[in-house]
């Protein structure tokens, strides 16, 4: 069993940033994958980035450039920097850990991009 908390949503103008962490209730580096996915009003879940165990990571094509994950493995924590943001990265963000066949998400936070 793994749960995680996300934190760091808001409100942002064009082009600015925000910091997305993803706190684990045990130690991520027995997480086999560690993600951030999204979901705008009336669209499927999409994934935008996620690392592994080993510092691998992989992301959706219309964040590559912008937004950077990373992970803490002292605190646990999983962040998703997010910079130059759009209107259309406005979504809920929700963080994910996979632990074999096993999905575990949290509750989501809110990213806002609007002027």
């Amino acid at each position: 069993q793994v749960q995680v908390v996300e934190s760091g949503g808001g409100l942002v103008q064009p082009g600015g940033s925000l910091r997305l962490s993803c706190a684990a209730s045990r130690s991520i580096s027995e997480i086999d994958f560690m993600g951030w996915y999204r979901q705008a009003p009336g669209k499927q879940r999409e994934l935008v980035a996620r690392i592994t165990t080993s510092g691998s990571t992989n992301y959706a094509d219309s964040v590559k450039g912008r937004f950077t994950i990373s992970r803490d493995n002292a605190k646990n924590t999983v962040y998703l920097q997010m910079n130059s943001l759009k209107p259309e990265d406005t979504a809920v963000y929700y963080c994910n850990a996979r632990v074999v066949v096993n999905s575990y998400w949290g509750q989501g936070t809110q990213v806002t991009v609007s002027s």
